[in-house]
């Protein structure tokens, strides 16, 4: 059990959360890669409510961010950028690619 942000009063409820948020941030990487952990806590963050002071952003953790792009480093779905962050492999395009086609089959089988 882990907050993902100091901002964050409790855990998230979804069992599954680890996977959605692996799937979000290979998402993101696809779309615009050389994203790196930075990037990602700052993505994740949100409002931070300090009581009667204003609210303020703060980041979310870096720790889980991290370890879900050192994941899929070894999947071999994302490699590390030779400037920063992270780009999408050949091998993650194509699959991140099946997985949309299968989607977009399932969302069309859905509306007849």
């Amino acid at each position: 059990v882990v907050k993902t942000s100091k901002a964050k009063e409790l855990p998230p409820n979804d069992p599954d959360w680890l996977y959605t948020r692996t799937a979000s941030m290979v998402r993101k990487i696809y779309i615009r890669g050389g994203t790196g952990v930075g990037g990602f806590r700052k993505v994740y963050g949100g409002q931070f409510r300090r009581g009667t002071c204003t609210n303020v952003f703060c980041k979310s953790s870096g720790k889980i961010a991290r370890y879900i792009l050192q994941q899929l480093e070894e999947m071999g779905l994302v490699e590390q950028d030779e400037n920063s962050g992270r780009n999408i492999t050949k091998e993650g395009q194509r699959e991140l690619d099946t997985v949309a086609v299968q989607a977009a089959e399932v969302g069309e089988e859905d509306e007849d």
